[in-house]
């Protein structure tokens, strides 16, 4: 399933740049077709990266504690935002 319109607290994959592969959340929306992107580790939500909606793949996965937090106004911290990336950045390890 492709999405197509970006959500607040959607999760996102980097498709260009120096951060290509690595995961976000999306924290802002911009009428400018970019959108404000957070990891909890890189990128903090003090100073969210501003990504173009073209150079990012938007994945049918939502943090839904995140994206309420998001819309209730309640504080959100990083350490929050990266124990939800966490499986997408940091795959299990196969032992050889």
């Amino acid at each position: 399933m492709k999405v197509k319109t970006p959500v607040i607290g959607g999760i996102c994959q980097s498709t260009q740049g120096r951060d290509k592969d690595r995961y976000y959340i999306v924290k802002v929306i911009n009428d400018d077709g970019t959108v404000g992107v957070v990891d909890g580790n890189f990128k903090k939500l003090a100073e969210p990266k501003k990504k173009n909606l073209k150079h990012i793949r938007l994945l049918p996965d939502k943090a839904e504690a995140i994206a309420a937090k998001f819309a209730d106004g309640r504080q959100v911290f990083d350490s929050e935002v990266y124990s939800a990336l966490k499986t997408y950045n940091n795959p299990p390890q196969e032992n050889k």
